[in-house]
């Protein structure tokens, strides 16, 4: 993958998670209506300060636009819609 983000953007790869019910079911995310808001930044922008390829981040629920790269997807996000980094 060659994707590099212009701007004040982030390439993230969204973080899928497992949900377990007290009774022990598993549902995973595709069957949520919710998105996580949660990713991985893949790349980065120069003008992305703060943000570095590695970091886990948070993100507006709604934000970003919604790219396929080599078979997977990724999500674009503006450099203000990441709420903070997962340390």
């Amino acid at each position: 993958m060659n994707f590099q983000p212009l701007g004040k953007r982030v390439l993230v790869e969204r973080e899928e998670e497992v949900k377990t019910t007290a009774s022990g079911i598993i549902i995973p995310d595709n069957a949520s209506k919710e998105k996580p808001s949660k990713g991985k930044v893949v790349a980065a922008s120069k003008e992305a300060e703060g943000v570095n390829e590695g970091d886990v981040v948070v993100f507006a629920k709604y934000a970003g636009s919604e790219i396929a790269l080599d078979d997977k997807k990724y999500l674009v996000l503006n450099l203000e819609d990441v709420l903070g980094i997962i340390k």
